[in-house]
């Protein structure tokens, strides 16, 4: 039986913290800045924690 590979893009993209979340960063703060408030790109630049509801998924692709 082959071993189990993670999801390369998803090993990128989200990371485990102590507790077991999922942490992961927001979207839309790559380019097309200029119409975006200083407060919404603030926001954007903290990171957040994934969904209850999308933790088997992520799970599932990251082999945890």
């Amino acid at each position: 039986m082959p071993k189990m590979k993670a999801n390369s893009s998803a090993k990128k993209r989200f990371s485990i913290t102590g507790t077991g979340k999922i942490k992961r960063k927001h979207a839309f703060k790559s380019h097309i800045l200029t119409k975006k408030s200083k407060k919404r790109k603030r926001a954007l630049t903290n990171s957040g924690l994934v969904h209850k509801g999308d933790e088997n998924n992520i799970k599932f692709l990251l082999c945890i």
